[in-house]
């Protein structure tokens, strides 16, 4: 454990860098000014962010295209209606269907109505990672916006912890920190798919096949023993062990 445990951290430190965004949804983080922008982006990337690579980039490339540079007044003015037809016939990505997009939206822009901001209503039901992605679950659990926002937590939730990674952890050149006020980094939880258990299986890290959120903590636990009070620096190991080896 000790000699992975240490080229774990080496390649953390190889990889939280600036260039680690150049082809990763990460890179529209700072594409908008504002941290009402940056938050909003974030959270439509992440929501997005699954499949082929260059498709669903080019997808977050089309919304933040048609927000005009404020994808928060894009959506909070509901806006984007007139660039979302509600067609349910229509597909936007995947088997998202631009109905799919238009009521994400819409449940997203209600939140923002009522509390200012994702992160002022996070803010008002959680200080835990795991309190936080089933706050957001749970926002959109009754607006019939499932595929686009798990509907429930018991899955691993990935794209939902991935975008906590995003507005919690600060001090990185990655992440934006918008949210480390209120939830302490130690308490967010890896992003977990096939892609990074099967490297975290690799390096004896678990056992299990399954990506659920059961898996994930138990995950974040190891990773935690790793990278004391910031186990998700085990994001960009893991990451890291996939694009350079594990030798």
């Amino acid at each position: 454990m000790n000699a992975t445990a240490e080229r774990l951290r080496e390649l953390a430190a190889k990889c939280e860098v600036e260039s680690f965004m150049e082809g990763d949804p990460s890179r529209f983080l700072r594409v908008q000014e504002g941290d009402a922008n940056r938050e909003a982006v974030a959270f439509v990337a992440s929501a997005l962010s699954f499949g082929s690579r260059p498709q669903f980039l080019k997808r977050i490339e089309w919304l933040a295209a048609h927000s005009g540079g404020s994808m928060d007044a894009w959506i909070r003015s509901g806006a984007f209606e007139r660039d979302l037809p509600d067609d349910p016939s229509t597909p936007f990505y995947r088997f998202f269907t631009q109905a799919d997009m238009r009521s994400f939206l819409a449940r997203y822009r209600a939140i923002m109505n009522e509390y200012g901001t994702l992160g002022e209503y996070v803010r008002s039901r959680a200080s835990t990672g795991l309190e936080a992605v089933k706050a957001i679950v749970e926002a959109f659990a009754g607006a019939s916006v499932h595929p686009v926002v798990p509907k429930c937590a018991d899955s691993a939730c990935k794209r939902v912890c991935m975008f906590l990674r995003w507005m919690v952890r600060d001090s990185s050149p990655v992440d934006l920190g918008l949210w480390s006020g209120f939830i302490d980094r130690a308490s967010l939880i890896i992003p977990l798919d096939t892609h990074v258990l099967q490297e975290a299986r690799r390096h004896g890290l678990m056992k299990g096949r399954n990506a659920t959120m059961s898996a994930a903590l138990k995950l974040t636990a190891k990773l935690s023993e790793i990278f004391p009070g910031d186990p998700l620096k085990g994001d960009f190991a893991l990451f890291g062990a996939a694009v350079y080896g594990a030798g």
